[in-house]
């Protein structure tokens, strides 16, 4: 019996190794279970229990560089101030012959110049998505003092790129399917793979500055750079990257492009007066208006940024992304999962609702969308007294996946001046939207907290949100 007993013991009695390494996953399956709770709790109600913002420095992220390819230039100073003046960039289609199409206008980038940034040989064979990549991510990288003799200041293993694009090379796409069609397999060019998918861009602009870190696309239809945004984040926050360049690219003004929006009854059709026809929240929009163009951010903790003196033009808080599951064009109407994003996304950013006082809208210019994002604005936004909201496509137009990018350059751009461009074109507002629209005229407003939303085809939802840096 005693050699029995002796035998059993081991398993009668556990170590003390044993009985620490169960304690310690019991301790964290509950730690585990109390933060999804929290998550839970303050997803529902970002007020409900006080929220406390990043302070660690490897984690906290600035941003320190902006570059941009619009309708109104390459440049973030001379963008802004048109934007501010309630210019508006649309015009009639000269790009090819727009005339039989139902909607002849759009945002098409003129003028645009890629010396200096990319060379000759190559810049013939690409996209002008990739081009439009290429030049806005090596803008921002000089903005953020990083041009190409200040590079050797950062790990290149740990920089990366995440742009994306909703369409990829279209242009690349269109010309060798027309090849393929006229004068047979033989004639498409051996290029046409790799400058039509979507990564080539950040691809191509990593190969350029050596950056060895994460480097891929997302391609999450209209709010594509909200999404690579929010992934650049985390892979500062999980440590796996001291800097990211991340935003969005498109280059959809051509036929099939124009085309096809207008087979989905998409479009605005005021041809007649083009600057005109993207007029969010008004009772007579019509639709949206199709654009071009790329907005990049340069991403970076905290504690890189100081470490190389950088120039941090604000703090990007926090971001949060969903879906809606419902529609595969329309936005739910009530803005049940838009409003569950927003919530999501001040949780991630450790902010309260009563401390966000500015919101550049994704605001399309739909009959649908605008007021199903107004929905869910209400839901998570009781007060609107001190809240502003505008819409920068009222003036550049929808540039698909760039967009969440050239908007998030506006609203740091209104955090650094203070001056909150217009929504324009608002002749007839709807009665139901109640928030303040900055309607025609700029206006001043000292920023607290700012989102910026984007929605995307699919369903696909997004939000993030910047502040003023503060040490």
């Amino acid at each position: 019996m005693e050699a029995q007993a002796i035998l059993l013991l081991p398993t009668a009695v556990p170590s003390a190794t044993t009985i620490f390494k169960s304690s310690s996953q019991i301790i964290m399956k509950s730690q585990a279970r109390i933060r999804a709770t929290r998550r839970q709790l303050l997803a529902s109600h970002p007020s409900a229990i006080a929220l406390k913002r990043e302070k660690d420095a490897k984690k906290r992220i600035v941003v320190t560089g902006m570059g941009l390819v619009s309708v109104f230039g390459s440049d973030v100073g001379t963008f802004y101030d048109s934007l501010l003046a309630g210019e508006s960039g649309i015009s009639l289609i000269d790009k090819f012959d727009a005339s039989s199409f139902p909607t002849r206008f759009g945002g098409q980038i003129r003028g645009f110049n890629s010396k200096g940034y990319i060379d000759a040989k190559s810049d013939n064979r690409l996209d002008d998505c990739q081009r439009y990549c290429i030049v806005a991510g090596k803008k921002a990288l000089e903005d953020a003092g990083l041009g190409n003799q200040e590079l050797y200041k950062i790990e290149k293993d740990r920089a990366g790129v995440v742009v994306g694009s909703a369409l990829g090379g279209v242009t690349i796409f269109s010309d060798n399917v027309d090849s393929l069609m006229e004068r047979g397999y033989k004639k498409i060019t051996p290029f046409f793979i790799p400058y039509c998918i979507s990564n080539m861009g950040p691809a191509l602009l990593a190969k350029d500055l050596g950056f060895m870190g994460p480097n891929y696309s997302i391609s999450a239809a209209c709010a594509t750079s909200n999404f690579c945004f929010c992934a650049a984040a985390n892979h500062i926050r999980e440590g796996k990257a001291d800097l990211m360049i991340a935003g969005g690219v498109d280059a959809p003004i051509i036929p099939v492009e124009l085309g096809g929006f207008v087979a989905c009854r998409a479009l605005s059709q005021r041809n007649d007066d083009p600057q005109t026809a993207c007029r969010p929240w008004d009772k007579d929009r019509d639709g949206f208006v199709l654009s071009e163009g790329a907005g990049v951010l340069v991403m970076e903790s905290l504690e890189h940024a100081m470490k190389r003196d950088a120039p941090i033009l604000a703090e990007y808080l926090g971001g949060a992304v969903n879906c809606d599951a419902y529609n595969i064009t329309n936005p739910r109407y009530d803005g049940l999962c838009v409003s569950s994003c927003i919530r999501s996304c001040l949780v991630d950013a450790g902010v309260s609702v009563e401390e966000v006082n500015y919101i550049n809208a994704h605001a399309t210019s739909t009959v649908v969308g605008d007021l199903a994002e107004v929905n869910a604005l209400k839901k998570v936004f009781k007060s609107k007294e001190e809240i502003k909201m505008n819409a920068t496509k009222s003036m550049i137009g929808h540039c698909m996946g760039a967009a969440g990018g050239l908007e998030a350059i506006a609203t740091i751009k209104a955090i650094k001046t203070g001056w909150l461009h217009p929504t324009i074109n608002q002749f007839n507002p709807e009665p139901a939207v109640e928030f303040d629209t900055v309607a025609n005229e700029k206006q001043q407003h000292e920023i607290n907290v700012a989102i910026s939303s984007s929605f995307g085809i699919g369903g696909h939802n997004s939000v993030i949100a910047f502040s003023a840096f503060k040490a």
